[in-house]
């Protein structure tokens, strides 16, 4: 089947209402279902002798993860650079995680084309989190840090 032949289908459907439809023609089988944000993968054969382990959360622990992150505030990079915990090698860190960090107060820098950029934080709150290591690059809208607001 080709892209034309699909199309068709898809018009057929829509001239018609369908909600699904089901074409097997040499070997080649294609089912169109619309108004279904499921993605369903094929089935994968899984090796005699394989081990399968499945792990089962309940769904109150889940909501509670929910909640804990709701409030949550992250600051992300203005910018395409490279990321600095300080001003110089020698220096401390600007922030530290479990610290508390204030509107306006500078948390990192991006060098940016030669240029060092101050990051200031626009939130306060505790920083909970820094995924970024020192002296990596990091893309525009990357999060820096995880704050929990105070």
């Amino acid at each position: 089947m080709n892209l034309k032949e699909i199309r068709e289908m898809i018009s057929l459907m829509n001239e018609n209402d369908l909600t699904e439809i089901e074409v097997e023609r040499e070997g080649t089988k294609i089912k169109i279902r619309k108004g279904s944000a499921e993605i369903i993968e094929p089935a994968r054969k899984i090796p005699a002798g394989s081990h399968i382990e499945a792990h089962v959360s309940s769904s109150a622990g889940a909501e509670a993860a929910e909640v804990d992150n709701s409030n949550r505030k992250e600051i992300n990079s203005p910018m395409v650079g490279t990321f600095y915990r300080s001003a110089s090698p020698e220096a401390p860190s600007f922030v530290e995680v479990g610290q508390v960090v204030e509107v306006g107060q500078v948390v990192c820098i991006i060098e940016a084309m030669k240029l060092m950029n101050e990051i200031k934080s626009e939130v306060r709150g505790k920083v909970i989190d820094a995924p970024v290591d020192n002296a990596q690059p990091v893309e525009f809208g990357q999060t820096l840090f995880t704050v929990e607001p105070l």
